[in-house]
């Protein structure tokens, strides 16, 4: 059977990308060092934040995780300079959702756990 296993973030910064993940998302980390961290993401999934060059880009993947208090947390992000691309809204497909920018550059999507 496939599943996803895991999902890797390159950074210029760990220190700064654990902040978002980690302190902003809540994601608890389960090991680092050496230039990764790996956050517990739920069901088995987890996310490696890889210290290494980045290049982020508009029309590649996406990650998106659900998040408790979507407007509380999109709202510290941006009132601690980070950059929001789509505030919270609903949208067609059911998901009340916003879209920001993490600290390398990268879109992810924030649901509401609602």
């Amino acid at each position: 059977m496939t599943h996803l296993f895991r999902v890797v973030v390159s950074t210029g910064s760990l220190p700064r990308a654990l902040t978002f993940y980690g302190d902003l998302l809540g994601l608890p980390v389960a090991a680092s060092g050496g230039g990764l961290a790996t956050l517990t993401a739920g069901d088995g999934l987890s996310v490696l934040l890889h210290e290494r060059a980045s290049a982020p880009s508009d029309t590649s993947v996406a990650a998106s995780f659900v998040v408790a208090g979507l407007d509380d947390v999109v709202a510290r992000w941006s009132a601690g300079g980070g950059a929001v691309v789509d505030p919270p809204a609903a949208q067609p497909w059911g998901e009340r959702m916003a879209v920001v920018r993490d600290p390398d550059g990268h879109l992810v999507c924030l649901v509401d756990a609602g």
